[in-house]
C-alpha cells in the first residue's frame, strides 16, 4: 500500500515566502529611513544657515549700540561742561555788577566803565553759549555719527528750499561690477542691507539733521523712475518743521529696494515741477548715468556713451541752482568723478568723495 502523504504549514515553500516578504518589508523601511534623514539633514543645513545669518546681524547691532552709547555720554559730557561754563560766567556777571554798586566816587568813573565794558562782553558769551544749548536741543533731527569724529566737507547746507536727490540705481548695491551682479541675484532683504546702499541713506540722514528749522525740503530718489520718500507729494515742498513727515519720509526711503539703470534726464526733469524751484541741490550718486531721453538701445552702454547722457541731462537743470555731487565711487566708470566736480564748480556748489567712515 501506499504510504500517505501529510501536508505540513512550515514546508519549505512557506518558509520561503515568509523570507521573501519579510525581506521586501524590511528593504522598503531602508529606503524611508534614507531619505527621511537626508530631508532632515537638508533642512538642518538651512536652518543653520539662517542662525548665523541672525547671530552676525545681532554683533553687528551690539558694537553699533556700544558706538551709539559712546556717542550720547560724550554729548552728555560737553552739555554738562556748557552748563558748568555758564553757571561761572553768571557768577562773574553778579560779581562785576556787586563792584559796580559799590564804586559810586566819581574818581573812579574810568574804573566802573571798565567793569562796565567786561559785563557787557560777559553777557554777549553767555547768550553764545545759551544759543548753542538751544541749537542742540532744538535740531529738528539727531543724527549719530561713528564716534565723534567731525568733517569739513564744504558743502552749503543752507537754503529756503532744498532737495535730495538719491540715486537707488542697482550700481548702488556694491562698489565692484561682479559683487552687484551677485547681488541682484539676491533677496530685497539683503540687497537693502548691503553696506554701500546704508551708507547713501546715512548720508541722507546726515543732511537731514543739518537743515535749518525754517528750511522746506523734498526728497527724491530715483533709477529709470523718480519719487518722492513721502507719496503724493512729488510736486510740494515739505516743512523741517513737521517731525512726524519727516521720520515718515525717512522710514520710505529704508524701504527702498535699489535696483535698474540709472536716468538723470527723467530726475531733472521732474523736480522742475515744484514751486519755488530748488535754491539748493544735493546728488548722491556713484557714476554717469546709463539711460537719457530715449530707451536704451542695447543691454551694455560704453564710457563715452554714459558722458553723453550726463551732458543731456544736466543741459535741462536751470541756471543758478547750486549742484552739491556726494560721489561713492564704481569701479568702471574713471569719467564720472572729473565731470562731477566741472559740474558742482560751475554751479557754484561742492563736490566730495567721502570717507568709508563718513558721516
Amino acid at each position: 500500500m501506499a504510504r500517505k502523504r501529510r501536508f505540513s504549514t512550515f514546508s519549505l515553500s512557506f518558509l520561503d515566502i515568509m523570507s521573501c516578504g519579510f525581506g521586501a518589508v524590511a528593504l522598503i523601511f531602508l529606503i524611508i529611513k534614507h531619505d527621511v534623514d537626508n530631508r532632515v539633514d537638508e533642512q538642518n543645513l538651512d536652518l543653520q544657515a539662517e542662525v548665523n545669518l541672525l547671530e552676525e546681524e545681532v554683533l553687528d547691532g551690539k558694537e553699533k549700540l556700544v558706538d551709539i552709547k559712546n556717542t550720547v555720554s560724550d554729548i552728555d559730557q560737553r552739555l554738562r561742561e556748557a552748563q558748568g561754563l555758564a553757571r561761572i560766567i553768571n557768577k562773574d556777571i553778579d560779581a562785576v555788577r556787586s563792584k559796580i554798586v559799590e564804586l559810586n566816587d566819581e574818581d573812579q568813573d574810568q574804573q566802573i566803565q571798565s567793569l562796565k565794558d567786561k559785563l557787557k562782553q560777559l553777557e554777549i558769551e553767555r547768550q553764545q553759549i545759551e544759543s548753542e544749548q538751544e541749537d542742540r536741543a532744538n535740531n529738528v533731527r539727531q543724527f549719530l555719527g561713528q564716534g565723534d569724529r567731525q568733517y569739513l566737507t564744504g558743502l552749503k547746507l543752507g537754503g529756503a528750499n532744498m532737495l535730495i536727490l538719491l540715486d537707488a540705481s542697482s550700481s548702488m548695491l556694491d562698489d565692484s561690477m561682479i559683487n552687484i551682479i551677485r547681488r541682484k541675484n539676491m533677496s530685497d532683504d539683503i540687497k537693502v542691507g548691503s553696506q554701500k546702499w546704508q551708507k547713501a541713506l546715512a548720508i541722507v540722514e546726515w543732511l537731514v539733521a543739518q537743515m535749518p528749522p525754517e528750511t522746506d525740503y523734498q526728497i527724491y530718489a530715483f533709477n529709470t523712475q523718480t519719487q518722492a520718500a513721502l507719496t503724493g507729494t512729488e510736486s510740494q515742498w515739505l516743512n523741517v518743521g513737521d517731525k512726524a513727515q519727516l521720520e515718515q519720509s525717512i522710514a520710505n526711503m529704508r524701504k527702498i529696494v535699489p535696483n535698474s539703470g540709472t536716468n538723470l534726464f527723467n530726475t531733472f526733469v521732474a523736480f522742475q515741477q515744484l514751486d519755488p524751484l530748488p535754491d539748493n541741490i544735493f546728488l548722491i550718486t556713484d557714476g554717469l548715468p546709463t539711460q537719457g531721453r530715449k530707451k536704451p538701445k542695447g543691454p551694455t552702454i560704453t564710457g563715452p556713451e554714459r558722458v553723453k547722457l550726463y551732458r543731456e541731462a544736466i543741459d535741462e537743470i536751470p541756471r543758478g541752482i547750486p549742484m552739491n555731487v556726494i560721489l561713492l565711487p564704481m569701479e568702471g566708470d574713471p569719467m564720472a568723478s572729473a565731470v562731477y566736480w566741472q559740474l558742482a564748480q560751475a554751479t557754484d556748489g561742492a563736490f566730495i568723495t567721502p570717507s568709508r567712515d563718513w558721516p
